[in-house]
């Protein structure tokens, strides 16, 4: 379904991202996956894999960052056909009620998960409108439709992912450029855990019995979506943000 596509993973040091970009590789895409964190483990485990891969250091609040990990991309295999904008601020959040978050969490939140995203959408925009192909997939989540409590600022920050990937498919339609967005309820990654705290198994739980599929979302839940968006398979589908939240919300 992706063979010998050219994906970018960012966020990928660790959790989903990783994930991502291992399977992405397992099925015969060349990978490029990118963090700000050291990225040394995912390499590891996809140079097990593959040799077709690219490990680059990434600043997503930086958009001359961006741009080098698109220029450095393209030098390498010539394209950029997808990029999963997985990068984002979560575990490292206190959460508290909306009004006791401190004004600089929230500018940190906005920055990575908004801006973060937004200029790595930029970054790629050239390549994308250049080819008339691509497929752009935001990481959204389930807390911008809940309206997760003692979150206010990572949920704001994704429903504004979902309001720039309505944006952006609107505009880069004609280019044949497709953009969705993917809102998972909380997967069980270290990330959750550390938003959590000592509470994260009870957290767990209560999430999960709120589902009509109550079970704990795992991170090899969600792949087949992201797989789906990057792959052809989906060329008729933009704009949409496809809920993988074991029916939590519905749509």
């Amino acid at each position: 379904m992706v063979k010998d596509k050219v994906i970018i993973v960012t966020g990928a040091a660790r959790g989903l991202g990783q994930k991502y970009s291992i399977e992405f590789a397992k099925a015969g895409a060349s990978i490029v996956f990118a963090d700000i964190s050291d990225c040394s483990d995912t390499e590891l485990k996809i140079g097990e894999i593959s040799k077709n891969y690219l490990n680059l250091t990434l600043d997503v609040t930086d958009l001359e960052s961006c741009n080098s990990m698109m220029q450095k991309a393209v030098e390498k295999f010539g394209t950029i056909d997808v990029i999963v904008n997985n990068a984002a601020l979560y575990g490292a959040l206190k959460s508290s009620r909306f009004e006791d978050i401190d004004p600089n969490q929230w500018d940190k939140a906005m920055n990575v998960n908004v801006k973060g995203l937004w200029n790595c959408c930029k970054a790629v925009s050239p390549i994308m409108r250049k080819n008339k192909n691509g497929s752009i997939i935001n990481i959204a989540s389930l807390a911008a439709k809940f309206g997760m409590p003692y979150a206010a600022d990572y949920a704001t920050s994704k429903a504004a992912v979902i309001g720039l990937t309505r944006v952006m498919a609107r505009e880069m339609g004609k280019d044949n450029i497709r953009v969705n967005a993917v809102a998972p309820s909380m997967v069980r990654t270290e990330s959750a855990k550390e938003f959590l705290g000592e509470k994260a198994e009870r957290g767990f739980e209560v999430i999960s019995k709120g589902q009509i599929l109550q079970k704990t979302l795992e991170v090899d839940d969600i792949y087949g979506t992201i797989l789906y968006l990057a792959s052809d398979q989906s060329k008729f589908v933009t704009g949409q943000t496809l809920m993988v939240d074991g029916g939590s919300v519905l749509l």
